[in-house]
C-alpha cells in the first residue's frame, strides 16, 4: 500500500507543481534557517568532556583583603599561585592539577623551519588523566618531575609532525625559549570545545600544542597567557605569595560525598589562612562542576540563543503556511476522494494516503533545507567570531535535519489530512 500511496502523491505532484513547489520551498527555508542556527547553538552548547564532566570541579577561593567586602559576593574566578600550590600539596581530591595558559618560542631543528611560537599549557602531572588526554606514543611526566622542575614535556600530534615529521619522537629533544626540553609523550591534539578548564584565553581557541611542568616554566619564565587581577602592589605578580590571582585549579572527585568533604576542607583551609592573617575575609569558597562552571560563565552567547528562537519561530510560520497550502490542495480533490470513499477506501487508508504525501513534501523540502543549512553554516564560518569555524554539520545535525522537515510536514499534513479523510462520498458524488 505504501507504494501505491506514493504513486499518487505523485501524479498529486503533477497535477499541482506550483503548489507542491510553494510547499517545499516554504518547509526549506524553515528548516535551513532553523538547522543553521540550532547547528551553532549545538556547538556551543556540547559537552566538552562527556562522562567526566559531573566530577571535575574548579576551585574558588576568596584570598583577598577586608576592604571591599560584600557577604555573598563571588570569589575571584582563578587562584593565586600560594593557594594553587598549597592545595596540590595537600592532594585532598581523587586527582588534582593546577596550571595557567602560555605561549613560548620553539627553535627547530629541522632544515627549513623558521622559529615560531607555540601556544601552551604549563600544569601538573594528573592534568592529563583528568582531563583524559589521549596518548599516541611515551605519557605524561610525574608528580616527581614537577617536584624537580624537570625539563621535560609533552606536546602535541600537529607540533610532533611539524617539528620532526613523525610522531615517533619520545626523547628526542625540543628547544623551547633557549632551553632544551626532553620530550616524554605526543597526544592527538586536543580541543574541548568550549575550553572550559580556562576561559580566560580564547574560549574557541586552537588546540594547544605544548605542555610542560608548571614549575619548570616558571623557571624558564616561559611567558603565560590569560587575566591577571591582583588587589596590592606587587613587585613580581607571578611569584609564590604575589597578592594576585592568576591560575586555575581543578579537582577530580568520584562521589557527592567526597565533594562535601572537599569543600569542608576549603572552608577550613580558608578560616586557617584568615585566623593565620593572610586572608582579610570570612572563608567564601566555590565547587562547581564542569556543567554548572558553563552555566555560571554564560559561555552560550545570549544572541546565538535569540537567534535560535527567531528560527524556530520562522519555522512556525513556515509550518502554518503549509498547513494552510496542504488543506486547500486537499479539499480542491474532495472529488476524487469522494470517490475512492465510494469505492471502499476506508477512512484510514485515505488519511494515511494524505500523510505520506505530507511526508514525501518534506524529505524534498529537508533535502532542500539541508542546502541551505550548509550555505548558511559557511556564512557563519566566515563572520568574525570565535567559534566560526567550528559551525560544522555532524552526523546528528544532519539526522536532525531530515527528521525535522518530515516531522514538520507530518504535523502540518495532520489536520488537513484529517479534514480531507472527513469528505462524505454521495455529497462529493451527487455535485460532480
Amino acid at each position: 500500500m505504501f507504494t501505491y500511496y506514493l504513486d499518487l502523491a505523485m501524479r498529486s505532484f503533477r497535477r499541482n507543481v506550483s503548489l507542491t513547489v510553494l510547499m517545499i520551498v516554504a518547509i526549506a527555508f524553515g528548516v535551513g534557517a532553523s538547522m543553521t542556527t540550532l547547528t551553532v547553538l549545538h556547538v556551543l552548547s556540547v559537552d566538552p568532556i562527556p562522562g567526566k564532566s559531573q566530577n571535575l570541579y574548579m576551585v574558588q577561593l576568596e584570598p583577598r583583603k577586608a576592604l571591599g567586602y560584600v557577604p555573598g559576593k563571588e570569589p575571584p574566578e582563578q587562584m593565586t599561585r600560594a593557594e594553587s600550590e598549597a592545595l596540590l600539596r595537600a592532594a585532598k581530591a581523587d586527582h588534582q592539577a593546577m596550571m595557567t595558559g602560555g605561549n613560548a618560542a620553539i627553535e627547530p631543528q629541522r632544515a627549513g623551519l623558521a622559529p615560531f611560537f607555540a601556544d601552551g599549557r604549563w600544569t601538573t602531572a594528573e592534568f592529563f588523566a583528568m582531563f583524559q588526554l589521549r596518548f599516541l606514543a611515551g605519557s605524561a611526566w610525574t608528580a616527581s618531575d614537577d617536584d624537580a622542575v624537570a625539563r621535560v614535556a609533552v606536546i602535541a600530534r600537529s607540533l610532533a609532525d611539524k617539528l620532526f615529521g613523525s610522531t615517533d619522537v619520545v626523547g628526542k629533544t625540543i628547544r623551547v625559549e633557549g632551553a632544551d626540553v626532553r620530550v616524554v609523550g605526543v597526544i592527538a591534539d586536543w580541543r574541548p570545545t568550549p575550553r572550559f578548564y580556562d576561559l580566560n584565553r580564547d574560549t574557541y581557541g586552537p588546540p594547544e600544542q605544548l605542555y610542560m611542568p608548571f614549575s619548570t616554566a616558571r623557571e624558564l619564565k616561559l611567558a603565560r597567557s590569560g587575566s591577571l587581577d591582583c588587589w596590592d602592589e606587587a613587585t613580581d605578580p607571578l611569584a609564590v605569595g604575589a597578592p594576585c590571582v592568576w591560575t586555575q585549579f581543578w579537582v577530580e572527585l568520584g562521589t557527592r560525598d567526597k565533594w562535601t568533604a572537599y569543600r569542608d576542607y576549603l572552608v577550613q583551609y580558608s578560616e586557617e589562612q584568615r585566623r593565620g592573617g593572610r586572608f582579610g575575609r570570612p572563608p567564601n569558597v566555590r565547587l562547581r562542576n564542569v556543567t554548572e562552571w558553563l552555566a555560571y560563565k554564560e559561555v552560550v552567547p545570549s544572541d546565538a540563543r535569540l537567534q535560535t528562537w527567531i528560527a524556530l519561530g520562522f519555522l512556525l510560520v513556515c509550518l502554518v503556511n503549509t498547513v494552510g497550502l496542504l488543506l486547500t490542495k486537499f479539499l480542491r480533490r474532495s472529488g476524487e476522494i469522494g470517490v475512492r470513499r465510494a469505492l471502499g477506501a476506508s477512512k484510514r487508508s485515505i488519511f494515511a494516503q494524505l500523510l505520506v504525501e505530507s511526508g514525501l513534501i518534506g524529505l524534498v523540502g529537508g533535502t532542500l533545507g539541508l542546502g541551505l543549512a550548509w550555505l548558511g553554516l559557511w556564512a557563519v564560518r566566515h563572520q568574525p567570531t570565535e567559534y566560526a569555524e567550528l559551525a560544522q554539520l555532524d552526523l546528528s545535525m544532519l539526522a536532525a535535519t531530515f527528521a525535522l522537515a518530515v516531522v514538520t510536514s507530518v504535523l502540518a499534513g495532520l489536520l488537513p489530512a484529517w479534514r480531507g479523510c472527513q469528505v462524505t462520498p454521495a455529497i462529493q458524488l451527487k455535485s460532480h
